[in-house]
């Protein structure tokens, strides 16, 4: 079956999945979009929520599916897994939903779907990999969310802090989505001017206390909201929404999403965030951005933990699921 560029699927409709079915609905990249959850009654009542808004928002449908429905849809993004909570790392996490990732992909791949994968679950760098390994597709096919969300919170707390748009600030968290990420400083600008030189200009001061605060204020934004709230779902939302225009309309953007590394950084054997052309057909291009000497030692350091806990996990080729 032929690929519909304007269709899409999110597998999981709790609370990060939801939100992202109401992007995908504002944003009306979409012609269909089908829900679905292992709680069937619950992927139903979303998309009916959803369809009440349909008149004050994109022409679209829809549907609560099954996996038969996500043949021909262009995107799938999985938020399907056990959600973090207070107190928990991203990390801890990855024995449940490895498991939940392999069931989804079991049926997936008894398909014939030639669209992309999104993962979104946490922890995603981890199982980006584990989805790439699992499922056999292409590495361009198989991305996860990244740190686009954490560059995001970086962009954001910039552009407070220098009193400018924060849409003019050009900088990167890179890493793990998680508690080893890392901002890369060396080479953060403002429109095109350095970051150093636009201080001076403004008469301002950025020195390192500054920096690292900011750094780990980045770091431990989920922490701080989950503690609040419970939950984190529409900046990953936004996020994804983002993600999936740049797939939509073959913007070529560069994002730092979660790929697969085949000696990029000199680093193999795992996926990691990092900044990545992103057009129609997903990954177009990783890009080896320079680095200072300490974010490459940082970044090794977050490589190092990212591998330790792939290989704890046995990521053998899903069994195709019996249709």
């Amino acid at each position: 079956m032929a690929t519909n560029p304007r269709k899409a699927a999110i597998i999981g409709c709790g609370l990060v999945g939801s939100s992202i079915a109401f992007r995908f609905l504002q944003q009306g990249l979409f012609s269909q979009l089908v829900l679905l959850d292992v709680d069937q009654d619950r992927a139903e009542g979303e998309a009916m929520d959803l369809s009440d808004g349909l008149p004050y928002g994109a022409t679209m449908e829809i549907t609560a599916g099954s996996y038969d429905d996500i043949t021909d849809c262009a995107l799938v993004v999985i938020t399907a897994g056990v959600n973090q909570k207070p107190g928990e790392t991203r990390l801890d996490l990855i024995g449940k939903n490895t498991a939940i990732l392999r069931s989804i992909l079991s049926e997936i791949t008894a398909r014939d779907f030639d669209g992309i994968l999104l993962i979104v679950s946490n922890p995603v760098d981890v199982l980006t990999y584990a989805a790439w390994q699992m499922s056999g597709y292409p590495k361009e096919r198989v991305i996860g969310s990244g740190t686009v969300l954490d560059t995001a919170r970086l962009k954001q707390l910039l552009g407070e802090e220098l009193g400018v748009d924060s849409r003019n600030i050009h900088a990167f968290i890179v890493g793990e989505h998680g508690d080893s990420e890392l901002a890369v400083w060396s080479e953060a600008n403002v429109s095109g001017l350095d970051l150093e030189d636009f201080c001076r200009i403004r008469g301002m001061a950025m020195n390192p206390a500054e920096m690292e605060r900011m750094y780990r204020e980045v770091r431990d934004s989920a922490y701080e909201i989950i503690r609040r709230k419970g939950a984190t779902y529409y900046g990953i939302a936004m996020a994804v929404g983002r993600i999936a225009e740049c797939i939509v309309k073959d913007e070529q953007s560069v994002l730092p999403i979660s790929v697969v590394l085949e000696g990029q950084y000199g680093l193999g054997g795992l996926a990691l965030s990092i900044p990545s052309i992103v057009g129609r057909n997903g990954l177009k291009e990783i890009l080896e951005i320079p680095l200072s000497g300490a974010e490459n030692g940082a970044l090794r350091k977050s490589a190092q933990q990212m591998q330790e806990a792939i290989a704890a996990l046995d990521l053998g080729r899903v069994p195709a699921a019996v249709r």
